[in-house]
Parts: structure tokens; C-alpha cells; sequence
């Protein structure tokens, strides 16, 4: 499997980001997946899933402000951002959910106050 997030980058608060992940699993399209971020000296936390049925699910403080949407036909994966805060500053990697033990390099999104 291969994952490769892209997308990242400095943005101020208030600010939009859109996040791609392309993603060379088998069964793409029979998964669930999901978007993940790790903040410095922090656990890694699951910010957002969709199902293969486009069901989708948030972390309470990324409601209303994130999308997570997929495109099957590309083996795709994508989170809007907007409204960012400092506190989505973190390395956002995309994975399955539950996730592969492979994760990838992420990409890093730097939210300034």
C-alpha cells in the first residue's frame, strides 16, 4: 500500500486548506477511510472518516469546519479545511479506518495566530 498526503502548508487563522491523499490500496473503494493529524508531543488522532457509502463522521472540534469527501474513480481522498485554528496545527496523514500499520509522511499544515 502506498499513501501519499499532500496539500499542506502555512496558512493564518481563519484561513482555508484543502488536503489529497492518493492512495494505492487494493479495495479502495470497499473501505472506510480517514484523515488523521499528530500535533508535537501529542498522540495521533483520528479528525475525520468516511465510509465506502460516503457516511462521513468528525472529531467534535473539527465540526462544521472540516469536509471529508472521496473520489473512488481516482483512489482519492480529500479534507477541506476551513475556518483553521492554532490548534490544527499538526501532521495530517491519510489511512484507513482502522488504520494499516503503514502510514506514510503526512503533510504538515502550520496555522499562525
Amino acid at each position: 500500500v502506498q499513501l501519499q498526503a499532500s496539500g499542506g502548508g502555512l496558512v493564518q487563522a481563519g484561513g482555508s486548506l484543502r488536503l489529497s491523499c492518493a492512495a494505492s490500496a487494493r479495495y479502495f473503494t470497499a473501505l472506510t477511510w480517514a484523515w488523521y493529524r499528530q500535533a508535537p508531543g501529542k498522540e495521533r488522532e483520528l479528525v475525520a472518516s468516511i465510509s465506502r457509502l460516503g457516511n462521513t463522521d468528525y472529531t467534535d472540534s473539527v465540526k462544521g469546519r472540516f469536509t471529508i469527501s472521496r473520489d473512488n474513480a481516482k483512489n482519492a481522498l480529500h479534507l477541506q479545511m476551513n475556518s483553521l485554528k492554532s490548534e490544527d496545527t499538526a501532521v495530517y496523514y491519510c489511512n484507513r479506518n482502522p488504520p494499516f500499520h503503514y502510514w506514510g509522511q503526512g503533510t504538515q499544515v502550520t496555522v499562525s495566530s
